[in-house]
């Protein structure tokens, strides 16, 4: 909602500054949350639920706005997992802050830039995955499911 520059040719939205985003790793009964994406980049694809971080923002609480917004799910953001610098053309973050989270509440829907949103066992995964990030995150939770009681 916030007015930004953007390119009347291609509508690409200039953000000025070190863009910041944020990113929930949700686990139930041994499956974790995926979104698949609606739109570019990496549109069908699937990923970790994540977006921007808003000015001023407090970085867990835009992690569980992310995940309302994109899966309807009412998360609280427990630890972090990991810090993520850009390493690909298509991360739209220079600095991604991915949160351990727990679900409290609400209802799997997906929404927001969300094509379709649900749980993944290790034995489902999809093979499109979005975004370096997302694969990393995925392998180190793949590595933890072999190792039962040892967490990322």
């Amino acid at each position: 909602g916030a007015v930004r520059p953007v390119c009347p040719g291609c509508r690409h939205v200039h953000f000025l500054d070190p863009k910041v985003a944020v990113a929930v790793v949700v686990e139930q009964a041994e499956r974790i949350l995926l979104i698949q994406r609606r739109g570019d980049p990496e549109a069908g694809k699937w990923s970790i639920p994540a977006g921007f971080m808003d000015a001023g923002e407090d970085p867990r609480a835009a992690a569980e706005r992310e995940a309302l917004e994109e899966t309807g799910l009412i998360v609280r953001a427990t630890a972090l997992w990991e810090v993520f610098g850009r390493n690909g053309p298509n991360e739209g973050a220079d600095l991604l802050l991915a949160f351990r989270a727990e679900v409290v509440g609400g209802a799997l829907l997906p929404g927001d830039d969300a094509a379709d949103a649900r749980f993944f066992s290790r034995h489902d995964l999809p093979d499109a995955i979005a975004f370096g990030s997302a694969r990393a995150i995925l392998a180190d939770w793949l590595r933890a499911q072999t190792r039962p009681g040892k967490a990322p």
